[in-house]
């Protein structure tokens, strides 16, 4: 694999006014080691020896930010981006449920501030569900973006959170938002997936950070892998690369705004995904992946 060294993964984006390396770390996936906390805070020590200075967690994933206060100290600098708009839901079809009221933004951002141990949040992201695969807001969930925004500014204001991010939003919300001051926005994602060109056009030209989801695809039926595509293996056998790496290197070549947020709990694939970032796709790879 050609690639050329560099102290931050990926590079140097912009995120809520700070330089962090443009590949972070999805805590996701930690809700794996629910039973085994050590091996969760020894993972996350990983990612910032490795040079990882940006984590996006959520109170919904399960132990994650638990770990995230027992595992990250003052002098690493790490940026910690969380989300409100949804609530745990163990026992129903799907491991989430809407919580789009403002009342219930506020109540989650308040479990996080409890969870992490932390005095603000510096970026929450409102995910919202008018766009992309997933949950779809119903009944009293229903919220107009203006309410939701409303409550998300009072909580900056108040100091409890640093930044608003967006996710899972559509683009006529996104220009809607762009007076409160948006600094991220997450969508879903993907070189085989590319129906939000358009949302990231828009954040390239207001200077946001794009920070795709399903990166690699594959997470829902519908949406196919990206590791299983022709030209995709191709490129990775020809570059000595995974084509996982390949993939995720992609994204990060379509814009300079992009940072990506690949989330593992296996310490092999996480050296893999931060490598990525050091791989350089030739005019051959990048022709062939259109």
């Amino acid at each position: 694999m050609r690639c050329t060294p560099n102290p931050r993964p990926g590079g140097t984006g912009r995120l809520a006014g700070r330089t962090v390396s443009r590949i972070g770390y999805g805590a996701l996936q930690l809700r794996r080691f629910n039973e085994d906390r050590a091996s969760a805070v020894a993972l996350i020590r990983r990612v910032v020896e490795l040079g990882v200075d940006h984590i996006d967690t959520a109170e919904f994933y399960d132990c994650a930010n638990e770990v995230l206060r027992e595992a990250l100290r003052p002098e690493d600098g790490v940026l910690v981006v969380s989300k409100v708009g949804a609530d745990p839901d163990p026992g129903g079809d799907f491991p989430i449920r809407p919580a789009q009221r403002p009342e219930q933004l506020r109540a989650s951002v308040e479990d996080n501030l409890k969870s992490l141990g932390v005095e603000q949040v510096p970026v929450v992201n409102l995910r919202r569900m008018d766009t992309g695969p997933g949950l779809r807001a119903e009944g009293d969930q229903i919220v107009d973006l203006d309410d939701q925004l409303a409550e998300m500014t009072a909580l900056r204001d108040e100091g409890k959170i640093g930044a608003i991010g967006l996710g899972s939003v559509d683009i006529e919300g996104l220009r809607r938002a762009l007076p409160a001051g948006i600094v991220c926005v997450q969508n879903s994602y993907s070189l085989v997936s590319r129906e939000n060109e358009d949302m990231l056009e828009l954040c390239r030209a207001e200077g946001i950070a794009w920070v795709p989801f399903f990166p690699l695809g594959g997470t829902f039926p519908d949406h196919p892998k990206v590791a299983e595509q022709p030209a995709v293996r191709a490129a990775a056998e020809r570059l000595g690369a995974t084509p996982q790496q390949v993939g995720l290197a992609w994204i990060l070549h379509r814009a300079p705004n992009t940072l990506l947020i690949p989330g593992t709990a296996d310490p092999a694939h996480l050296e893999a995904n931060v490598a990525a970032g050091s791989l350089t796709l030739d005019a051959e790879a990048l022709a062939a992946l259109g």
